[in-house]
């Protein structure tokens, strides 16, 4: 999302706001909280903005702590999208401090079109971090898949260590995960992938992929990649200079095993059931559980304590609560006439809030 550059990064106390109305559904879980404060900013002292990515730390290692937040931006202080190099460490009582600047990776290593950070963004158990690249061309325009972008991964001390990049990693958008000591699994949405219609020069519309990137954890070394497998296909994107692109977004992982995506541009959920063990890839049109209703635009999505999917609206500044057979029960306005203004988000520990991205204040907020 374009919004205004800002300039040093401060340290916020919680300033509640007022809240719009909500929804009335008891057993939603989005009902329960009622003020929305900041937590903090989330720019750097480089002057990144547009932060997208979330995701919340459960073990302390190197300079990792728990209960902190981290937050990709994907804009330079330039405001131009696609060309954010930098991950911010939020603590719960609003002290940001830059945990990765990757302005430029070690030799070796390789991310095809550069850097600029995206939505993706996993914590692993062994304390390395991914963080998926989703570069643009001059002036903010889509890359050429060739493809374009890479994960890459940090070390707990926020270093570049390693790059995942293969044909089946294009424009990578959003990521969820799931571990064990020895292994993980990395679902990844591709902005890029599969098909595409190009416009004098420039890629402008297509169909692109959901991937399974298993990788084997190692204890004290970077994790190694050693299966990429596409199970989900046919998701339409489309360029979008206000947004960048218009394409398959939010991830989660259902307790029984199935994967939950967001189609920005079809405003629709769907459903790749077995995603941690199926081996074909199955079509966004013929597995969609939920479409328009309340939402509008999503974007950032993650999956509840109780079990349903929470999604945000790129759109209108709402969230919109959506039970595992598509059931849309619950409407929450995060931030008023807030088109533009969310994407990432995480629940915080315990359960008790939703940490949320505001683009409008290049900001780590909390619905509490």
């Amino acid at each position: 999302m374009m919004i205004v550059a800002m300039a040093a990064v401060v340290t916020l106390a919680f300033v509640p706001s007022a809240f719009p109305s909500r929804s009335k559904a008891p057993s939603a879980f989005i009902d329960r909280f009622k003020t929305v404060s900041q937590v903090a900013s989330t720019v750097p002292s480089n002057g990144d903005v547009n932060p997208y990515g979330v995701a919340v730390v459960t073990r302390s290692t190197g300079h990792l702590v728990a209960g902190d937040t981290l937050v990709s931006n994907f804009n330079a202080k330039s405001n131009v999208q696609g060309t954010g190099t930098t991950v911010v460490q939020v603590s719960p009582g609003g002290h940001t401090t830059l945990f990765s600047h990757v302005a430029k990776l070690p030799a070796g290593m390789r991310c095809p079109g550069g850097i600029g950070l995206s939505t993706a963004l996993s914590v692993l158990p062994d304390g390395y971090v991914v963080v998926g690249s989703f570069p643009s061309t001059k002036g903010g325009a889509l890359p050429t898949p060739k493809p374009a972008g890479c994960l890459i991964v940090l070390s707990s001390q926020g270093r570049p260590v390693e790059t995942l990049t293969n044909a089946q990693i294009s424009g990578p958008w959003d990521m969820t995960a799931t571990a064990t000591a020895t292994t993980a699994t990395l679902f990844v949405s591709n902005g890029m992938t599969g098909t595409t219609k190009m416009r004098n020069g420039t890629p402008f519309s297509g169909k692109c992929t959901v991937a399974r990137l298993e990788l084997a954890l190692r204890g004290g070394h970077p994790p190694k990649l050693t299966k990429t497998t596409v199970i989900g296909k046919n998701f339409p994107w489309i360029a979008n200079k206000p947004t960048f692109i218009l394409s398959e977004t939010g991830l989660a992982l259902g307790h029984n095993g199935t994967l939950y995506v967001d189609d920005t541009e079809t405003n629709a959920v769907s459903e790749i059931a077995h995603a941690l063990t199926r081996t074909s890839a199955v079509s966004a049109n013929t597995t969609m559980i939920s479409s328009r209703g309340s939402l509008n635009a999503p974007l950032g999505m993650m999956l509840a304590p109780n079990g349903d999917l929470i999604v945000d609206n790129g759109n209108n500044g709402n969230l919109v609560e959506i039970t595992p057979a598509g059931k849309q029960i619950a409407t929450v306005t995060l931030v008023k006439k807030g088109a533009g203004d969310l994407f990432g988000l995480a629940v915080k520990p315990g359960g008790k809030g939703i940490l949320f991205v505001n683009d409008g204040a290049n900001a780590l907020d909390l619905d509490h």
